[in-house]
């Protein structure tokens, strides 16, 4: 029979006490860290891919109009004084005067994750948006060398109306549009529970006014 007083010196043994509560403790430690490294990398990739949205958009104000690329009746070499029927020197119209389609009512484009781009106008267009998508390529690419996440898929480029230029330009596109490029849908893989939980960035845009619209390179 264990006597009472031996009962007594088990529990009163603390010796074993540290290594219980380290072991207890060690794993919350590790996640919490884990946490802290994950918003890290959080802030941090978001901060990556607003930067190359901002260069995506230098890029895409500064190189060549997707729509139509440098076809004689695409958006960059349309005229509106020619062919839409505005006179020359006005201000081309977001719609033109009995919902023709003569005006500029905004363009959107898109790519699927193999390349394939298509432009859409946003309402009737008079200009051809068919494009071979290599302009629309080369901004993706400028974005991937700030993040590399990026994909054809996560980017849509918007071209819309904003009042400036005029029918008839001589010297470039007879609009110059606000140009939006949106990244979206973009994944982030965090360390914490990365089985569990597959999150991805917010979606971010930036918008310049569109400058020569002309080339495949920009600073």
């Amino acid at each position: 029979m264990i006597r009472i007083g031996a009962i007594g010196r088990i529990r009163a043994d603390e010796r074993a006490t540290s290594a219980v509560e380290f072991a207890l403790v060690v794993p919350v430690v590790i996640l919490f860290l884990l946490g802290i490294i994950d918003v890290g990398r959080f802030i941090w990739n978001t901060n990556e891919v607003e930067k190359a949205v901002q260069i995506g958009t230098r890029w895409a104000v500064a190189t060549d109009i997707i729509p139509g690329d440098d076809s004689a009746n695409g958006l960059k070499n349309y005229s509106y004084a020619i062919n839409g029927g505005i006179p020359q020197g006005q201000v081309v119209p977001k719609a033109a005067p009995g919902g023709g389609g003569s005006g500029f009512p905004g363009v959107v484009c898109t790519s699927t994750a193999a390349g394939t781009v298509t432009c859409t106008c946003k309402a009737s267009c008079p200009f051809t948006t068919t494009t071979d998508g290599a302009s629309f390529t080369n901004i993706v690419g400028r974005m991937n060398q700030i993040y590399g996440g990026i994909g054809n898929e996560n980017v849509q480029i918007d071209y819309d109306w904003s009042g400036l230029g005029y029918s008839g330009d001589p010297n470039g596109s007879d609009v110059d549009p606000l140009v939006t490029v949106t990244v979206k849908d973009v994944g982030f893989r965090p360390i914490f529970l990365a089985g569990i939980f597959n999150f991805g960035l917010p979606d971010l845009s930036y918008t310049l006014t569109m400058e020569d619209g002309e080339g495949v390179f920009s600073n």
